[in-house]
């Protein structure tokens, strides 16, 4: 994960601050690597309280100062909560990092009324939430780059996917949107639609997520990190990483009912 002279967004170590959300495994831990390396001091965000250790993990290698702050963002008042307390701690954020998310394949019906509401919470509200609260501080600075998780499942509304999908459509869209109102005030904002990435989110065994690795079919997380921050210092509103996935996109948009069907007699072995 080496850094060179053509990096966009390096800065002098210590001299700026980042905040990154779901940044204890996965994608979001790689984004928190990668911005340290680039000398980003970092607040680290989590449900999960493995994110105390990486922060000490990260501080340690890098030499950046890194807070780390265990949290639950599927509430309602999550991001005011999380904004006014980094107010209260004198913290400016150059860049915004929305990764924090939960995944469901499960129908509808069949999916627990607790969990689509947090799901909503989570994909929608609070990073809304975040992107206006954090938003008018990077406009009043000037500067500011925002990152926020989509999904390549937007263009697959298929059974199981309902819920996940539409709240990955909307951070699409409304990113798509704010960007053009940021036009000209300094602040970017980029939504990034990785397809199946190498991580535990989807429950994958080790063993399948390397083999999905190695044949093209899922992402490493450094790579998606990579990625997506590259679209987002270069002030890109919506990427898809890889040019084969793009191709496939018109495929899974109007994917007929005879096929369809099959393919939800196939899954529901796997929705839960």
């Amino acid at each position: 994960m080496g850094l060179c002279n053509r990096d966009r967004g390096v800065v002098a170590r210590g001299s700026a601050w980042a905040l990154v959300t779901g940044a204890a495994m996965g994608i979001g831990r790689q984004y928190a690597e990668r911005l340290a390396m680039m000398g980003y001091n970092l607040v680290v965000v989590d449900i999960l309280p493995e994110i105390e250790t990486e922060a000490l993990a990260i501080a340690a290698q890098h030499k950046v100062r890194v807070v780390a702050r265990t949290m639950d963002l599927a509430r309602e008042a999550a991001a005011h909560e999380l904004h006014a307390w980094t107010v209260a701690e004198g913290l400016e954020f150059d860049v915004v990092i929305n990764n924090a998310g939960i995944f469901s394949f499960c129908d509808i019906l069949n999916t627990p009324v607790e969990r689509l509401e947090r799901i909503l919470l989570l994909h929608d509200v609070t990073l809304t939430v975040m992107c206006r609260l954090y938003g008018e501080d990077m406009m009043r600075r000037g500067k500011g780059r925002i990152l926020n998780m989509s999904s390549y499942s937007i263009w697959m509304p298929f059974p199981g996917l309902a819920s996940y999908s539409a709240s990955k459509a909307y951070v699409k869209s409304f990113t798509e949107a704010f960007a053009k109102e940021l036009r000209g005030t300094g602040v970017s904002i980029t939504a990034i639609c990785p397809a199946g990435i190498a991580t535990d989110l989807y429950g994958l065994s080790k063993e399948l997520q390397r083999f999905g690795v190695k044949w093209g079919i899922l992402m490493s997380p450094q790579s998606c990190a990579r990625r997506g921050l590259k679209a987002m210092f270069k002030g890109r509103s919506v990427v898809v990483p890889d040019w084969w996935f793009r191709l496939f996109i018109p495929i899974c948009k109007y994917l007929p009912g005879f096929l369809i069907r099959p393919l939800r007699n196939f899954t529901m072995r796997w929705q839960k």
